[in-house]
């Protein structure tokens, strides 16, 4: 009888935090959630490894995984850009534009 990995869910949903947090909010949600999420990856790995006839959702983890790197990427290369922004225009000149952002479209 197959049964589902302990952690498959759980990888599955941290990789979806993980890209969507990079994308709403911080880089930092992404690398947080993207590094939890590939540790339990490889605890499970294991365990698919030892016996994968066991084992029903493979695929599962294995999105997870791919969702996890991507929001690895993103989150690191926001926390790049981030770091670029203030190395060359400094924090006020970065919340300048972020002002400007957010009174884009609006009118007086």
């Amino acid at each position: 009888m197959e049964q589902k990995l302990p952690n498959a869910q759980t990888v599955l949903i941290l990789g979806i935090i993980s890209v969507v947090g990079t994308c709403c909010c911080t880089g930092l949600i992404g690398i947080i959630c993207g590094l939890i999420g590939l540790s339990k990856y490889k605890n499970d790995k294991m365990l698919y490894d030892k016996t994968p006839e066991a084992y029903s959702d493979y695929g599962n983890l294995n999105t997870g995984r791919i969702l996890c790197i991507i929001g690895l990427v993103l989150g690191g290369l926001q926390i790049l850009y981030f770091v670029f922004m203030l190395a060359t225009v400094g924090w006020d000149g970065y919340m300048q534009q972020i002002n400007q952002i957010t009174t884009m479209g609006r009118t007086r």
